[in-house]
């Protein structure tokens, strides 16, 4: 009798073990698909590392890590503006939980194949005067993000220019013609350059081969100093163009810290860093269940002022007492 209790316990362990192992195949397709995230970039993946941590850092914050309970699926344009309708529609086929559209065009190319799936941009332009958002308070429909001032700072940026190089006359604006909101950053620059008695020459750059000619005709025209243009490509190039900066000894700004910091003269604009840390941080709010209509589109207003005073010196300048005490960082 002893013997059967045993042999009929030795039955039941097996048979128990053999219907757990069997359901463990079933147990790990009923796990729960993780929601994902499609972040359309307008530009490359490499230059993009120190902003893609930044938006991790935000979704943290929100409480979303990715590959624990939320998945991302990267589409970068490489700066070719024309992909990026249809790297939005494969997001949207996918049926992303969210898109994040990086700059302007990415931001139109979602909003364009989409009108359900929630985006959050991050763009340098005003949403509601390119048809983004209804309102900054109220944006309605299915987009919100965040906006930067740095297409408005160009006028102020030419001002910091002329502080530092006084005696220029003649200045040019590099911005990419492929952008839509090109017209309006030359046209603000343009009657900035103006009041100022300056003579303002627009250059084209859309791709690499086009950065050598800017540098060449910046030559030609004896430009005193040069203002880089709000764009995802050349935010993307920031180290070659300063590198052809200090090569040409062009005195230069451009808005974002990345310029200075890989020695470029001067920037005057708002963190990257921190508005794709915001844009994390509201992608993670939409997917706990908010609703991008109600979610008013933020606006940066941390701007930095960053001279590279060694970058000064190797061009021969002298920057003003006034111009360093204003300055958040000066590097050394």
């Amino acid at each position: 009798m002893q013997f059967d209790r045993l042999k009929r316990r030795e039955f039941i362990t097996l048979l128990g073990g053999a219907a757990a192992a069997a359901a463990r195949p079933v147990a790990a397709r009923a796990q729960p698909r993780l929601p994902v995230i499609g972040f359309l970039g307008s530009t490359s993946p490499g230059l993009y590392t120190h902003l893609v941590r930044a938006y991790r850092q935000g979704l943290n914050e929100a409480g979303f890590v990715e590959g624990q309970n939320v998945a991302i699926d990267f589409r970068w344009a490489e700066s070719h503006y024309d992909r990026l309708p249809a790297l939005a529609e494969e997001l949207v086929r996918r049926q992303v939980a969210v898109i994040t559209a990086g700059a302007l065009p990415a931001a139109l190319a979602a909003k364009t194949a989409t009108k359900t799936i929630p985006i959050v941009f991050s763009a340098g332009v005003d949403p509601v005067a390119f048809g983004l958002v209804a309102s900054f308070n109220r944006p309605g429909g299915n987009v919100t993000g965040l906006a930067n001032l740095n297409l408005e700072l160009g006028p102020k940026q030419l001002e910091v220019v002329r502080e530092l190089v006084p005696s220029v006359t003649v200045a040019a604006l590099l911005v990419n013609p492929t952008n839509t909101n090109t017209p309006a950053q030359v046209r603000d620059v343009q009657a900035a350059a103006q009041g100022l008695g300056i003579n303002l020459h627009v250059l084209h750059a859309s791709a690499d081969r086009d950065l050598e000619a800017v540098f060449a005709a910046l030559a030609q025209l004896r430009a005193g100093a040069l203002l880089i243009g709000a764009d995802a490509f050349l935010v993307s190039r920031v180290p070659h163009l300063a590198a052809l900066t200090v090569r040409h000894a062009v005195p230069a700004i451009y808005q974002f810290r990345e310029f200075a910091a890989a020695g470029g003269l001067i920037s005057y604009g708002s963190s990257l860093t921190d508005a794709y840390r915001l844009v994390g941080v509201y992608t993670g709010r939409i997917l706990k269940g908010e609703k991008p209509a109600d979610l008013p589109v933020q606006q940066s207003t941390k701007v930095e002022l960053i001279i590279n005073l060694k970058t000064a010196k190797a061009l021969g300048l002298t920057v003003p007492i006034s111009l360093l005490g204003r300055a958040d960082e000066v590097i050394e």
